[in-house]
């Protein structure tokens, strides 16, 4: 066991409760464009964690072909530990956009989107994962 693949993991499972507490959160107080403000860069923060730990999850694996989040995000759906590949591709896109540019617009709709899939397959990545991982 990859006592340092434990820790990504521990770690990334510590920022996915961090954004499932600011989702519920903005639920309860939908008018606040601060606390979607803040889901968002929770979001922000455990894909970055996210796609560094299939990295290094898939390097463990002996799969060398992942550099960027894009090509991981492929070798992972190739072996199954990520559901749809092209909802990954849309995570990375969206990614893209809230580091670049704000439009209200755009965050609102990304805001939806983390809240409707992207938290969920982020989760269950990390539910399988943690099943395939003994401490």
């Amino acid at each position: 066991m990859d006592k340092r693949l434990n820790e990504k993991l521990n770690d990334f499972g510590k920022a996915l409760l961090r954004l499932s507490e600011a989702i519920d959160e903005s639920k309860n107080n939908s008018k606040s464009s601060t606390l979607k403000d803040g889901v968002i860069q929770r979001f922000e923060f455990c894909y970055e964690i996210c796609w560094k730990l299939i990295k290094y999850y898939l390097e463990n694996e002996g799969i060398q072909e992942a550099k960027s989040p894009k090509s991981t995000f492929r070798e992972g759906f190739k072996i199954g530990i990520i559901e749809d590949g092209e909802d990954w591709i849309d995570m990375l896109n969206d990614r893209n956009l809230t580091s670049h540019v704000y439009d209200e617009e755009v965050a609102l709709d990304i805001y939806e989107k983390i809240i409707s899939k992207y938290f969920r397959q982020m989760n269950d990545m990390y539910i399988l994962l943690k099943s395939k991982v003994v401490d």
